[in-house]
């Protein structure tokens, strides 16, 4: 299972990557346009030094900016022959905006950016585009940006499957009360998220559910999500029969609160981390959704190579509309999938996550053997 899950994988990577670069010429030619002399850089090597800039937000909003997303990115790059700096911002515009620059400055042919927020990422994008830097919008479109193209999932879609993950998880049952709990309000996708659930749950609170919270979280910070769920919770009367939550670090956080508060309610969240789908195995989060980081970074690969090699990006005509900036922006979207208990073992199997690192304890070890992960 785990073979034949790395391999699919592997082929699917090398599918985005093969229609992300089409357009720029023989990879020879790729190789020859690297070595060649692209302003100032921060190092040099056989290639001729970094080529691509890359700035992700935080370390708080979600695990997988440095577990995931760095060394996927990194592989990448180095699959694809292309050197690569990666930065974090730790949170801190000032800091997004001073790595960015310093990249901008020693020469980067293009620049990828998943902003911290809109403003300060379109500043950048500005920037690099006065600069004729090539720009990226990695996992989150900036609003009123400039960026060239946007690589990510589609986001409406993993908002539909977390609404109908609930419903799934809830079954028949009549009158339920129901708290929604979104991401950051600075972030697009978050928008994208709760679009994709509302649409799935409307129908349930036309029919009779009723929603008895719904709050969004600054920065998708975990802490604060877990004071804002206890403020919903305790205005409900702590009456709840299930918690849309948007991302596996807050469904962690409300998890906790629902057990201070003896109450069980099915929860969802979103990005399988090991954590989520430990709760997942446990029955404490009803459902996540597994997004192929792997797919995402070698999109992102696959488009930055297009642009160095002077050709175009394949999107097979997606576009994802910015309606600060009035403009559709070409988009390579990558399909979600929903996890629950039944197919953790799935997620495990494509490499995304270690049996290890899920089945932590007695508990977690038996669910993991009820379920087949290893």
């Amino acid at each position: 299972m785990r073979r034949r899950g790395t391999a699919t994988l592997a082929l699917a990577a090398a599918a985005v990557l093969t229609c992300a670069a089409c357009g720029g010429g023989s990879g020879a030619d790729a190789g020859a346009d690297l070595a060649g002399p692209v302003g100032a850089s921060s190092s040099v090597g056989a290639r001729g030094g970094v080529r691509v800039g890359v700035v992700l937000p935080d370390t708080r909003s979600s695990a997988r900016w440095e577990s995931f997303d760095k060394p996927l990115l990194q592989k990448a790059f180095d699959d694809a022959g292309i050197r690569v700096d990666i930065r974090n911002a730790l949170g801190d515009t000032a800091a997004f905006a001073s790595a960015a620059d310093a990249m901008i400055k020693e020469g980067v042919r293009v620049l990828i950016i998943a902003n911290i927020d809109n403003a300060s990422g379109a500043q950048v994008q500005a920037k690099a585009k006065a600069a004729g830097v090539a720009t990226i919008d990695y996992d989150r479109l900036t609003l009123g940006g400039s960026a060239d193209y946007y690589v990510s999932f589609d986001n409406v879609k993993v908002g539909e499957l977390q609404g109908a993950g609930l419903v799934t998880c809830l079954g028949a049952r009549a009158g339920a009360r129901i708290i929604e709990l979104n991401g950051s309000p600075t972030d697009n996708n978050a928008t994208l998220f709760k679009q994709g659930y509302d649409s799935q749950l409307a129908p349930r609170y036309a029919a009779g559910w009723k929603k008895v919270g719904d709050r969004s979280v600054p920065k998708w910070d975990a802490a604060q999500a877990g004071t804002v769920f206890q403020q919903l919770l305790v205005a409900a009367g702590t009456r709840v029969d299930g918690v849309l939550v948007a991302n596996d670090g807050m469904a962690q956080s409300v998890i906790a609160r629902l057990r201070a508060a003896h109450v069980k309610a099915p929860v969802t969240g979103q990005d399988a981390t090991p954590e989520g789908l430990r709760s997942v195995l446990l029955g404490e989060q009803c459902m996540t959704v597994y997004k192929a980081v792997a797919l995402e970074a070698v999109g992102a690969a696959g488009a930055a190579t297009a642009l160095i090699r002077g050709g175009s990006v394949d999107t097979g005509g997606k576009t994802t509309r910015d309606a600060v900036g009035r403009r559709d922006v070409p988009s390579v979207l990558l399909a979600p999938q929903p996890v629950t208990a039944a197919t953790v073992k799935d997620v495990v199997a494509d490499g995304f996550v270690r049996a290890g690192e899920i089945c932590t304890t007695d508990e977690a070890r038996a669910a993991c053997a009820k379920y087949g992960v290893q």
